[in-house]
C-alpha cells in the first residue's frame, strides 16, 4: 500500500466520521425542535378548536372595522353598517351604479408599484 493510497483511505474514514456526526447531530436537533402530535391525539378536538378559531376570526371580519387592502385604501365594514350606506346609495339608482362601477374599477386595479429609480447617466 502506498502513502496515496493510505492518505484516500484515511480521508475517506475522516469523512465518514465526520459526516456520521453530522447526521447524529441533526437527528437529535429535529428531534428536540420537531413536536409531533400524539397517536392517541383526538383529532375531532383538533378539527374543532381550529373551527372554532376560524368562526372567531370569521365573527370578527364580519362584525369589525378594519382594513381589507391598505394599499389600495380598501376598508372592511360591519355588515349593519354597509347594509344602512347601501340602502341610502340606492335610492338614487344612477348614483348608485355609476359609484359601484367605479369602486370596482379601483378594487381590481393593479397595485401601485414603486418609481423606477433613475438611471445614473441620465
Amino acid at each position: 500500500m502506498t502513502v496515496q493510497n493510505s492518505n484516500r483511505a484515511t480521508g475517506a474514514a475522516l469523512m465518514f466520521i465526520i459526516g456520521s456526526l453530522v447526521f447524529i447531530v441533526l437527528t437529535i436537533v429535529a428531534k428536540c425542535v420537531i413536536t409531533v402530535p400524539d397517536i392517541d391525539a383526538d383529532p375531532g378536538a383538533l378539527r374543532s378548536q381550529a373551527l372554532a378559531q376560524l368562526r372567531t376570526t370569521e365573527h370578527t371580519n364580519l362584525t369589525e372595522l378594519g382594513w381589507a387592502d391598505n394599499a389600495r385604501g380598501l376598508v372592511r365594514l360591519p355588515i349593519e353598517t354597509a347594509l344602512q350606506i347601501t340602502a341610502q346609495a340606492w335610492q338614487n339608482p344612477a348614483a348608485a351604479r355609476a359609484d359601484l362601477i367605479a369602486r370596482e374599477k379601483k378594487a381590481t386595479a393593479p397595485a401601485p408599484t414603486r418609481p423606477a429609480k433613475p438611471s445614473a447617466f441620465e
